[in-house]
């Protein structure tokens, strides 16, 4: 044996080099964008008794008794009563108060887990519910069509949509469009949003045309607010700050089914793959890990890590980086502006995967 042999470290490295987020250009066929509109992973298994109140928050008591009662409300074809033969009619009779229910509230009070809550409490069979974000629904749409996408929903007991956000005045004409047509094919809706539904688009858009659309959209919606603190940060430790570039380089390498990439190439890859694909871009990844993280330089480039972040908490995947802690990747002008409460959401998420990945760095 040599006498270079090297001393066996606290973790084996792997034989194989870590994957790579740049490497991979995801196509998604559009029935694998309905197929995956189903709770994902990191909410599979959450029910309603699963939820844990804050007891200094009664909203948060009062919203799992409002949502288990609007569940049980859903039984039987639609809740009013015409089924899928509603969709043939000439005019369908429009349903009478509001068609659905809107979580609004802080970021990490469990809104998306009393969404999925729901979904999974609505008496019908997984293909006649729908969850997914607002972006997934926008990239439906995009897939399929306008009028493919009423057909492909309007059968549905539930349409659940997280993170209400509109970005611009033609999301907001489509959604408002696609919603009210589903509503009159006798589809329940729930969303959850950071937003008030007649506050939408606050900050961002002040067109008559734009607030017009917002106020018929939030009509739809019954408005119940869920009070408290981010649960993310509630008695847990602060996030771990960042590593060096050797420690996230051997932790990538001593993980199987890891990625390893430099921050600023992942922006740049990022701006060539549609969101619409940004969750197969993290198919099968164990662990994601990152070097030379960096204050990203523009609006357009901010909100496309946004959805990766979200995709990333979605699925569970731990994020290791170096460079600048993740509560400085967005600048002041960016979260005192229109965005806010996105970038809030991406610290919060981000902060939390951070502390899930403290396990992958050898002590």
């Amino acid at each position: 044996m040599s006498s270079s042999t090297a001393v066996p470290g606290p973790s084996p490295i792997a034989e194989t080099a870590p994957l790579s987020l740049c490497a991979r250009e995801p196509h998604v066929p559009a029935d694998r964008l309905v197929a995956e509109m189903v709770p994902p992973p990191r909410f599979d298994s959450v029910r309603f008794d699963t939820y844990v109140p804050d007891p200094n928050q009664p909203s948060q008591t009062e919203a799992v008794t409002v949502l288990a009662g609007f569940a049980a409300g859903l039984g039987g074809a639609h809740a009013t009563g015409a089924g899928k033969r509603k969709w043939f009619s000439r005019r369908p009779a429009a349903p009478t108060g509001p068609r659905g229910v809107y979580l609004d509230g802080g970021y990490g009070v469990g809104k998306t887990h009393l969404l999925a809550s729901l979904w999974h409490a609505t008496p019908a069979a997984p293909s006649l519910k729908a969850f997914g974000t607002f972006v997934e629904l926008t990239n439906l749409v995009g897939a399929l069509g306008f009028q493919q996408t009423v057909r492909t929903l309007s059968g549905h007991r539930l349409l659940c949509i997280d993170e209400f956000e509109l970005d611009d005045p033609g999301d907001t004409v489509l959604v408002s469009s696609l919603l009210s047509r589903l509503v009159e094919a006798g589809v329940a809706l729930a969303a959850t949003s950071n937003t008030l539904p007649g506050k939408l688009g606050e900050g961002r858009f002040a067109s008559a045309d734009f607030l017009r659309e917002i106020q018929g959209l939030s009509s739809h919606f019954r408005p119940l607010r869920i009070d408290g603190e981010d649960y993310r940060h509630r008695g847990l430790p602060e996030a771990p700050p960042p590593y060096s570039d050797e420690q996230v380089t051997a932790a990538a390498y001593a993980t199987p089914g890891a990625a390893l990439d430099d921050f600023p190439g992942l922006l740049d890859h990022l701006a060539r793959v549609h969101p619409s694909r940004y969750g197969a871009l993290t198919d099968g990844l164990t662990a994601v890990c990152l070097t030379d993280v960096q204050p990203v330089p523009d609006q357009s480039t901010a909100l496309r890590l946004v959805v990766l972040a979200d995709r990333l908490y979605d699925r569970e995947v731990p994020v290791l980086a170096s460079g600048r802690p993740f509560d400085r990747l967005f600048s002041e002008e960016m979260l005192n502006g229109g965005y806010r409460k996105k970038y809030f959401r991406a610290i919060s998420r981000l902060t939390a995967l951070a502390r899930d990945a403290k396990g992958l760095v050898a002590q």
